[in-house]
């Protein structure tokens, strides 16, 4: 039960201190849940978040769900999702109460504003940080700028960036395993 209220409390803290949605909930659960928890390697959380994208409903709740899975099953499953739901169940019944009388005021638009440059900001450094130890050879630099040019030029879904990035991880180890075995046979 101690590791249930762990997760739960663990992730009401995540959900309830990241403003801007799942990609901005990465940085904190890189030192929640890799640094200070050790419940995932920044690998795993990286897989997490890429199927988190993949699969129907919001990155976040899938990724909390994934990580609670790996800890403690079904029960963990469900402790660590309700708990990054729970903040944003009681902020939005508030702000949806209260805003609509406060919305139109300038230092309420500047707030939300300053927020918004905060997260971008946020998620360029969870980016940077990641891309640091996803890109360690060549082919995953051209992995990487491949997906990040289509997902400029071209509205392409998340899911089939995935799926052409997961074949291109899949044929480049299939170059270089076939290469190993040339270089052997030499």
């Amino acid at each position: 039960m101690k590791q249930l209220l762990d997760l739960f409390f663990t992730f009401i803290r995540i959900g309830g201190l990241t403003f801007g949605g799942g990609y901005a909930m990465l940085p904190m659960l890189q030192k929640e849940v890799v640094d200070k928890k050790k419940w995932a390697s920044e690998e795993e959380l990286m897989d997490y978040y890429a199927i988190g994208q993949c699969t129907p409903g919001v990155i976040a709740v899938n990724t909390a769900t994934f990580i609670g899975y790996k800890i403690s099953g079904i029960l963990g499953a469900v402790f660590a999702t309700f708990g990054v739901i729970f903040p944003s169940l009681i902020i939005i019944t508030i702000i949806a109460l209260f805003l609509q009388n406060f919305a139109h005021l300038p230092v309420v638009q500047h707030a939300f504003s300053g927020i918004t440059v905060c997260v971008c900001v946020l998620i360029l450094s969870a980016v940077i940080r990641l891309g640091k130890k996803s890109i360690t050879d060549a082919a995953g630099l051209f992995i990487f700028l491949l997906v990040f040019i289509l997902s400029m030029v071209f509205d392409l879904s998340p899911v089939f960036l995935v799926v052409i990035a997961g074949f291109l991880g899949v044929f480049f180890c299939w170059l270089k395993t076939r290469k190993l075995k040339g270089e052997r046979a030499s």
